[in-house]
């Protein structure tokens, strides 16, 4: 309990949890973009393909 409440009262526990956060948004970001080009580049294949 005492690591929670010097994790969120603390300046570098802040800045911790800061980090964190914004890393697992990045891996979120990056993970639908790359997913999201994928597909398209599977659609557009498929598109050749029928040409």
């Amino acid at each position: 309990m005492r690591l929670l409440s010097e994790l969120f009262s603390t300046d570098s526990g802040r800045a911790s949890i800061a980090g964190i956060a914004f890393m697992i948004g990045m891996g979120v970001f990056f993970i639908r973009y790359f997913f999201r080009k994928m597909e398209e580049e599977t659609l557009a294949e498929q598109q050749k393909a029928k040409k």
